[in-house]
């Protein structure tokens, strides 16, 4: 018996040249996609905002603003070829010591209410739902849950 040896993914900070990339993810797995400009200035504004590769293919990133003893994940997208084998929950635990590293008490998880993996992802973490905010998200996709 033998086995294929692969590089295991490699968490990196987010520069300006994965944006082409990370926009081309986004526009692939997303209805209303962030734009160039919102990664953008997630970088400017100094959000811890990182990659996760497996070589040099783009796997999944994340967006996580941390202030005040609180986090916010803004974004985490996982490529689709690369959804249901483990990646989220692996970039939510990164999320989550980021946050604590940074002596953040509580970390606000937010999800379209349709997006059932994402749901079941903060679930399996042991956030509980909350209140849902109308008309957080465009109409086609409805109101915003958030996840405490």
């Amino acid at each position: 018996m033998s086995a294929v040896l692969r590089d295991a993914p490699q968490l990196a900070a987010m520069r300006d040249a994965d944006l082409a990339e990370v926009v081309a993810v986004e526009n692939a797995i997303y209805s209303h996609p962030w734009t160039r400009g919102n990664f953008a200035d997630s970088l400017r504004a100094g959000y811890l905002c990182r990659t996760w590769r497996s070589g040099a293919q783009l796997v999944g990133y994340f967006v996580l603003l941390v202030a005040a003893g609180e986090g916010h994940l803004l974004n985490l997208s996982v490529a689709a070829a690369h959804q249901r084998h483990g990646h989220g929950s692996t970039l939510l635990t990164e999320i989550m010591r980021l946050a604590r590293s940074r002596d953040a008490q509580q970390l606000f998880l937010e999800v379209r209410p349709t997006n059932a993996g994402a749901k079941a992802l903060y679930s399996r973490f042991g956030s509980p739902r909350a209140p849902v905010r109308p008309a957080y998200y465009p109409r086609t996709a409805g109101a915003r849950t958030r996840w405490c």
